[in-house]
């Protein structure tokens, strides 16, 4: 079972409580919070009760993070989260989150590569969907290249500071050879 979570660059790992410090920083860096929805800071508190909740069964907590871990050098570089999740349809959202430093290297889609086997063969899912920014060119390509499909566009979706924007809503239906 690890072995659909490690490949031989990078493995997704459980939350553990010595990542709160780290999750302070990216959850709290105003330059994400446009793609997260966030609106307000968030306190170590709240992050260390966040990570103590995270051993809870994904059935409960309708959410999972994994920590996208580099091997070489043992680095935390991100994290995927799958959350809205609804075990009677078989469907969850995805996000991807990568410090700034390891974006565009393959990162996040080796990620992807790992986590969508792990959500459709693991944990059953139908599919996986995602919201993205029109603007956000760099995640509808890394998405797009992970196979998900462009299927529905919410016109003046997201506030932005120029004004409104739309949000593109793209699908992975599971393959059927599974």
């Amino acid at each position: 079972m690890s072995d659909l979570l490690r490949n031989e660059r990078l493995q997704l790992r459980a939350v553990e409580p010595e990542d709160v410090d780290l999750l302070y920083q990216w959850e709290n860096d105003m330059a994400l919070w446009p793609v997260s929805s966030t609106l307000k800071p968030f306190s170590r508190a709240q992050l260390a009760r966040y990570v103590k909740n995270a051993a809870l069964d994904v059935y409960q907590t309708r959410q999972l993070r994994l920590m996208i871990n580099w091997l070489e050098g043992s680095l935390t570089v991100g994290m995927v989260d799958l959350f809205d999740f609804d075990p009677y349809h078989r469907r969850a959202g995805v996000g991807i989150m990568l410090h700034a430093d390891w974006r565009g290297k393959g990162v996040a889609a080796a990620a992807l590569d790992l986590f969508c086997p792990y959500a459709f063969q693991v944990l059953g899912l139908h599919q996986l969907y995602c919201n993205i920014a029109e603007g956000n060119k760099a995640s509808r390509a890394l998405f797009e290249a992970a196979g998900f499909q462009l299927v529905g566009k919410k016109r003046d979706w997201l506030k932005t500071p120029e004004g409104f924007e739309e949000e593109w809503l793209y699908q992975l239906i599971r393959p059927a050879s599974h």
